[in-house]
């Protein structure tokens, strides 16, 4: 009976909460835009990457309005002066601010699909102009020539390209399986890079009924792993491999709850 009431209080404060976290979100990235913009063009690189960092920061700290939860753990695995590959399961729109915020000291770039290059306020515009890339899953050659950019890029500088490579975001929290296509590329053009898995556990649950209403009192994780030379495996195999750690991962910390 009382678990029954717990489940029903939470599931009202998550229709009462849900538009308050909304409009904050809304606001937050609403006032950002020109701060982005005027950050870039007065001060350049550090000081728009500045405001991205406090932005996503900012929207991390917002989530306790529903009562949410963010836990980083291995983070003090990652390597120091080498770009990294940073491969991860993919469970909400979610994810994003905190790769932003637990990566910032590596500078994380992502491989964004085109549509989202424009008409999202602060999102759009990091987008196309911090580093990261867009690409036309329609047009094959198209998203090869911008991933082969991405690569370089953090190849010259020691920034961190982060992929996806279920290639969308899971709806139950279970992993889809991981495609190599984008990480090969990745790794001929980023030969020094080392290869990050990391596992995000527990974001689905947060927007398991989209939007509205958002669940309260969920906790995520965003789990380091150890980190691999990708010089030991065939791109395929370490992908492989990544899958089947990140899925390990996730397991075992399914049995502990």
């Amino acid at each position: 009976m009382k678990d029954q009431v717990k489940a029903g209080i939470v599931k009202i404060l998550g229709y009462l909460l849900t538009p308050l976290y909304l409009i904050v979100f809304g606001l937050l990235i609403v006032v950002f835009h020109p701060i982005q913009v005027i950050c870039r063009k007065l001060w350049g690189y550090s000081a728009h990457k500045k405001s991205v960092d406090i932005l996503n920061i900012l929207i991390i700290k917002s989530l306790i309005i529903l009562g949410t939860r963010i836990s980083f753990r291995g983070f003090d695995k990652l390597p120091k002066d080498r770009p990294i590959i940073l491969i991860s399961n993919h469970q909400s729109m979610i994810d994003i601010p905190p790769i932003i915020w637990g990566f910032r000291r590596h500078h994380p770039k992502f491989i964004a699909k085109i549509e989202l290059g424009k008409g999202i306020p602060s999102i759009s515009y990091n987008l196309r102009h911090g580093g990261s890339v867009l690409i036309d899953r329609k047009k094959r050659r198209q998203a090869v020539l911008e991933i082969l950019k991405l690569g370089r890029y953090i190849e010259e500088n020691n920034y961190t390209a982060s992929i996806f490579p279920e290639g969308t975001r899971t709806k139950n929290g279970k992993i889809q399986p991981f495609k190599s296509a984008g990480i090969n590329t990745l790794l001929k053009a980023a030969p020094s890079a080392v290869v990050v898995p990391l596992v995000i556990d527990g974001s689905y649950e947060l927007m398991k009924k989209g939007l509205y209403p958002m669940s309260f009192g969920v906790n995520i994780t965003y789990t380091v792993l150890d980190p691999l030379e990708p010089g030991t495996f065939t791109a395929e195999d370490l992908v492989m491999k990544t899958e089947d750690l990140i899925r390990e991962a996730m397991e075992k910390q399914a049995c502990k709850i």
